[in-house]
């Protein structure tokens, strides 16, 4: 009896492990050929958020960054050529009210239809983001690291260069608006995931309920997610699954004071 049980442990144990390992393996495939994916999540980050994060963590006081951190891990010898060439690190440049970033591109993200993405692919090129593309991309990514990341990350398993990825993720970004309500907060507003879900449905009528993901960083948004076809037209989303609950966030205020980069005079000056 006793040995049965044993067995049935261990056989159970087998198999939680097994699934561990394959739902490990579904959320970061690394093993994927550029271009090989269903759909792209285009991923919106609220800026005010990330700045909140790196205070209430100390990041401000010398700890590194999440951006940095992401950077690192793939393209760092990139950050360490910008501080020899005499660049801001881009997270300073991000939250300290130099630029009244708001709503800001966090990346575009190409995804399986059944669970997890495709992330790091092999390319036969170097896949290095050359300092004058991730210039250009600096009105509406707040910081360089975040530009080399996510095109080692993501855009080597779209398939393009990145020249071609970045004009897609611009694209991508450039064809949501931003309700007007979020353009030039400034002071907290305390909002429930659903009215910012219905604040992008209503100025963008192309939008569904199930193509749009409301994303929360403990009480705070942090993310709105728009799931697009490889054509970048708006699609529902594979997963349906709630990313934020809580009944009501806060959208702390954004730095600086005026509008963010989609409101201001050179929201689509810079075109690659």
């Amino acid at each position: 009896m006793v040995t049965g049980i044993r067995s049935s442990l261990r056989l159970a144990c087998i198999a939680m492990c097994a699934a561990a390992i394959g739902g490990a393996h579904a959320q970061g495939d690394r093993s994927a050929r550029p271009g090989d994916f269903d759909y792209y999540v285009l991923t919106l980050n609220w800026s005010p958020t990330y700045c909140a994060g790196r205070e209430d963590s100390g990041n401000d006081r010398g700890r590194s960054s999440r951006y940095d951190e992401e950077a690192d891990t793939g393209g760092g010898y990139r950050f360490f050529n910008d501080r020899r060439n005499g660049r801001s690190s881009g997270s300073d440049e991000q939250c300290n009210g130099s630029r009244p970033y708001a709503f800001v591109l966090h990346g575009l993200w190409p995804q399986y239809e059944r669970r997890g993405w495709p992330e790091s692919c092999r390319t036969d090129y170097r896949p290095w983001v050359p300092n004058e593309l991730i210039d250009r991309m600096l009105d509406i990514m707040p910081s360089r690291q975040l530009v080399i990341h996510e095109y080692k990350k993501h855009g080597t398993c779209s398939g393009m260069d990145p020249r071609g990825y970045f004009a897609a993720a611009r694209k991508a970004y450039n064809s949501i608006r931003i309700p007007d309500e979020f353009q030039d907060l400034t002071k907290p507003l305390r909002v429930g995931p659903e009215e910012v879900r219905r604040a992008f449905l209503e100025v963008n009528r192309n939008l569904t309920p199930d193509m749009v993901q409301i994303v929360c960083s403990r009480n705070r948004l942090q993310e709105v997610r728009v799931c697009m076809s490889k054509d970048l037209q708006p699609r529902p989303c594979a997963e349906s699954r709630r990313l934020c609950n809580y009944d009501t966030v806060t959208m702390p205020p954004i730095r600086g004071g005026g509008q963010g980069p989609r409101g201001g005079p050179t929201q689509r000056g810079d075109r690659l």
